[in-house]
């Protein structure tokens, strides 16, 4: 899954407003955040295989590290320790915690059984929305259109950069879907985990126009 996870990091604002953008889109990509990494180390596995699915063709083969559910939810608590220890928000620390662990459950509606429940685990999970270009559509799309529209709704713009900026974070994050689906299989994991890593740029990018956006009501 891709857009549902960001729909949910902007679905998030609603519930803890004080948090910033970019710091909820960490949290809702962060295991996707960490596996190029790891894919990097050597420490997980992907494979190429055009036709594994109808949306992509990676098969995933080792990521136990970042996407067993066991290691999921210790990485959830830990991203929410660490934003309690220095924000000292509570609410702000569940809801990041919150949006780790919704990462791997959203995953499991797409994915084919290949989620591990911890590591080394050979129970694998996943529904295999993934199957259908169609019913990954349906499901993605709402996820991600109702999350921005909660985010429009919760803040409005203090500037010409809180306006287009959103707007265009929108338009580009449907655009990478787009050629996702679309676009030739990447050349090698090497290239994906360097694709990967640029998912950094789309955080820099939240907590740029979050800081030209305020509260909805709040007096210009």
């Amino acid at each position: 899954m891709f857009l549902g996870h960001f729909g949910a990091g902007f679905a998030a604002k609603a519930i803890a407003p004080r948090v910033s953008l970019g710091w909820l889109f960490a949290a809702a990509q962060f295991i996707d955040l960490l596996w190029p990494t790891l894919l990097l180390a050597g420490i997980e596995r992907v494979r190429i295989a055009p036709g594994a699915t109808a949306v992509t063709p990676l098969v995933f083969e080792h990521y136990p590290v970042s996407h067993s559910l066991a290691a999921v939810l210790a990485w959830a608590a830990l991203v929410g320790a660490l934003y309690f220890a220095v924000k000292r928000d509570r609410r702000g620390a569940t809801v990041l915690a919150a949006l780790v662990a919704s990462h791997w459950f959203l995953d499991a509606i797409v994915h084919a059984p290949d989620l591990p429940l911890y590591p080394g685990s050979a129970t694998l999970a996943g529904m295999g929305a993934w199957s259908s270009v169609a019913l990954t559509l349906a499901i993605e799309l709402p996820l991600f259109a109702a999350g921005a529209w909660l985010y429009a709704r919760g803040t409005r713009a203090a500037d010409s950069v809180g306006r287009w900026g959103f707007a265009g974070l929108v338009a580009f994050l449907l655009a990478i879907h787009a050629g996702n689906l679309l676009g030739p299989p990447p050349p090698s994991a090497t290239a994906i985990a360097w694709v990967g890593q640029a998912q950094w740029l789309l955080v820099l990018w939240a907590f740029w126009i979050d800081n030209h956006r305020v509260r909805a009501g709040t007096p210009p």
